[in-house]
């Protein structure tokens, strides 16, 4: 890539990364060097940032796709490194080709970076899903040019609700180098030929036609990049426009609301269900269930992604039907919250399977486990209870049966009603004095 690439080529990035690297290249235009001895010497380790092949995980192939996206390994890829959509593309070749790789994982973690390359990368990868399972997986970044390669894949999942999705979009820069060349006594004179050749110089203050230009070119990235989104998630560009590429990042259930992501999982879950699908599979074939003819030599299985590829429609009702069903037992889950058990509905909510009568069951179990402990806890708390006293009875002259509270005052009452203006208190003594 060459440095006016990286000052004036449309990127598919998060802005703040690339004023981070045109920085970087920055430097070049004032006759500085970056000094990789020097660099090294400074973080006192070497910039070893090879691009890596793929890792191997029960029969599973983890492609890594970390840091900026470029067509080729360059500079910053060696100080930052990256990601080159070239060696992408040969690393997704070989898991495909691999007797010992039944499924491919793109692990996902980049902020996005140049449009060249990207789209080419893209249809590699919408391509190679008919023949093998492909699943994205973003663990901390996927935007722009990333998610257009990710969203390639037949799933799409974040490891966390915190992974950051999206920035659907395409940004341009132009930089006028002309007062920094005349303050080191240099001035550069183009010459060129057609109306359009440098209509955006750098060398000089950009013009509205310079400006238009830039823009139409952006545009027209912007088209392509929400038709590849949409293909990918078998929706319309209208709802891509609507619900995904206003350039926002989404964050968490955020991006799967939006339609961008299908759910949240970790790499070992999505290993273990690639596996499980594999086993399933197998099993069905060997029964003969399950299968499609498609030329008089041969059949195939039928699979989400050859249904995807095959009959995009199809794929995008079902997967439109799986979204919304799967929103409604979220919230059906969330209405069986009791006040103190969030992290249990928390949980119930995200493990794909759980119902709202699994989760009333929980939570109610749970609500009376906490109740029955919180009791245990206030009667070992609470003081030991008084002894019971019986009534007192009243003494009786020799040879009569005492008489009991109860019988005192009836009989008190009717002494006092038969004996007007004597009062209560002296009635119940002469009724104790045997009167």
């Amino acid at each position: 890539m060459k440095i006016t690439d990286i000052l004036s080529a449309p990127w598919a990035i998060l802005p703040p990364k690339l004023i981070e690297l045109q920085e970087i290249y920055a430097t070049h235009l004032r006759g500085d060097k970056i000094d990789i001895a020097a660099v090294e010497q400074r973080i006192g380790r070497p910039l070893n940032n090879e691009p890596k092949s793929y890792d191997i995980i029960d029969g599973v192939a983890i492609l890594p796709l970390e840091g900026v996206v470029a067509k080729k390994m360059n500079l910053f890829a060696q100080i930052s490194g990256g990601t080159s959509t070239q060696l992408a593309s040969r690393n997704l070749r070989e898991a495909q080709q691999d007797p010992a790789v039944h499924s491919i994982i793109q692990y996902i973690d980049s902020p996005g970076g140049t449009v060249d390359g990207t789209q080419l990368y893209a249809n590699d990868v919408f391509s190679a899903r008919s023949a093998k399972p492909i699943i994205s997986l973003a663990s901390g970044t996927m935007a722009s040019a990333a998610y257009w390669f990710g969203s390639a894949a037949g799933r799409v999942y974040i490891a966390d609700e915190t992974t950051q999705v999206g920035s659907i979009g395409v940004v341009a820069t132009h930089t006028d180098v002309s007062q920094a060349e005349m303050q080191r006594g240099v001035k550069t004179t183009e010459i060129v030929a057609g109306q359009y050749k440098r209509i955006a110089s750098q060398y000089g203050p950009l013009t509205e036609s310079g400006k238009q230009a830039m823009q139409d070119q952006v545009d027209y990235f912007y088209s392509i990049f929400v038709g590849a989104v949409a293909k990918h998630r078998g929706v319309s560009t209208d709802v891509v426009l609507k619900d995904m590429a206003d350039g926002r990042i989404f964050i968490g259930q955020q991006a799967i609301d939006a339609g961008l992501v299908d759910g949240v999982s970790t790499l070992e879950q999505l290993v273990e269900q690639l596996n499980r699908e594999r086993g399933s599979s197998a099993t069905k074939a060997r029964a003969g269930v399950a299968q499609i003819s498609t030329t008089p030599q041969g059949t195939s299985m039928l699979t989400a992604e050859k249904v995807a590829s095959d009959h995009p429609d199809i794929a995008a009702a079902f997967r439109a039907e799986g979204a919304a069903a799967e929103r409604q037992r979220i919230q059906a889950i969330e209405s069986q919250l009791i006040p103190g058990h969030e992290a249990l509905i928390d949980t119930l909510k995200f493990d794909g399977k759980s119902s709202a009568g699994d989760a009333a069951q929980a939570v109610l179990a749970a609500e009376k486990q906490a109740r029955t402990a919180q009791a245990a806890a206030i009667a070992k708390e609470a003081p030991a209870p008084l002894a019971l006293v019986p009534a007192a009875s009243v003494a009786a002259p020799e040879g009569k049966k005492p008489l009991t509270r109860a019988e005192v005052d009836a009989k008190a009452k009717e002494y006092v009603a038969a004996n007007p203006g004597t009062d209560y208190v002296a009635a119940v003594k002469i009724i104790e004095q045997g009167a």
